[in-house]
């Protein structure tokens, strides 16, 4: 567990610190004004949780589908990063600390550098697909997992479309937090 934090720490120091540099040079010095880090609707979170879990059981899993009669350890493959992650959570209070963790900490970190900064700076250059596209991309390369690289990038498009749609980070934070934390909470196991 440690690990995990010590892994996370430096990286979101750095996230969050461009995003928060970005907009001290670039923007207004508000990071939620100039990259929309807020919940502006009471339904922002709900239809995010619905999306993020529609991915998460319906979307990645109809994407790797195919591959599974080539390859039947695919979904053990998938599954090894979360195992990891979580391999030493044994008790409650452990499964509380990784959740928030990998199903609130990443998801709010994530969504404010690549849908906030990333995508928002692509936007103001490209058309929105192509940002959507690049920014997706780069989420999915950003996690460094050569298996799940597609189910990432698909993911990370649609976030890109919800905060693109939205015009917030809302929806798409709602989204991650639901998506991370199923997968957290299909693995955990308590001795």
């Amino acid at each position: 567990m440690a690990v995990i934090a010590a892994n996370v720490g430096g990286l979101w120091i750095g996230l969050v610190g461009a995003a928060v540099l970005a907009s001290r040079r670039h923007g207004t010095g508000d990071v939620s004004k100039d990259f929309g880090f807020r919940v502006a609707t009471w339904w922002d979170l709900p239809l995010g949780a619905a999306v993020g879990l529609a991915c998460q059981y319906g979307l990645i899993p109809a994407l790797y589908l195919p591959f599974q009669r080539f390859d039947r350890s695919l979904s053990q493959q998938l599954s090894k990063p979360v195992h990891q992650d979580t391999g030493s959570v044994h008790t409650a209070a452990a499964a509380i600390v990784v959740l928030l963790v990998l199903a609130a900490g990443a998801p709010l970190v994530e969504e404010l550098f690549f849908r906030g900064l990333l995508l928002r700076s692509l936007l103001g250059r490209i058309p929105a697909a192509g940002a959507i596209v690049i920014s997706s991309l780069l989420f999915a390369l950003a996690h460094f997992e050569a298996v799940q690289f597609a189910g990432l990038a698909v993911f990370g498009a649609v976030l890109g479309y919800l905060a693109w749609r939205t015009g917030r980070l809302g929806p798409s934070i709602g989204a991650h937090i639901a998506f991370n934390a199923a997968a957290v909470l299909s693995v955990v196991h308590f001795h």
